[in-house]
Formats: structure tokens, C-alpha cells, sequence
């Protein structure tokens, strides 16, 4: 196994996960916030979950995103 190319390509995941991740949290915030769902002062609750079938990895992270 090559390091360099494994850190690399975790990286280049971890960013696309991370910008895409943020931009449909954004999106569904701002809908809920247009349609009345939400009042804009709430704390949500996240749980983000990675998978990897072919190693058997489920990584879950709990936390929260305060709009106020």
C-alpha cells in the first residue's frame, strides 16, 4: 500500500464530503426556516454516519448545530 497515495485520496474524500455536507445542511436549514419548520433559534441534532462495506467500517458521529 502506498501512504502517500492512501492520504491523498482520504483528503481529496474528506474535503468533498465536508463541502457537500455543509451546502445540504445549509439548503434543508434554509428551506425549514422559509416554509415555517423552523424559528431560526434552535439547536439541531446531527449524526453523520461514513460506511465502507468492503473493510466493515461504520463510523457514526453525534452532535449539534446551533442556528442561534
Amino acid at each position: 500500500m502506498n501512504e502517500e497515495a492512501l492520504n491523498m485520496s482520504l483528503r481529496k474524500f474528506l474535503k468533498v464530503v465536508g463541502v457537500t455536507s455543509q451546502q445540504e445542511i445549509e439548503k434543508a436549514i434554509r428551506a425549514a426556516l422559509a416554509n415555517g419548520r423552523l424559528k431560526g433559534n434552535e439547536t439541531l441534532k446531527a449524526q453523520m454516519v461514513l460506511t465502507i462495506g468492503d473493510v466493515a467500517l461504520t463510523h457514526k458521529v453525534d452532535g449539534e448545530i446551533k442556528l442561534a
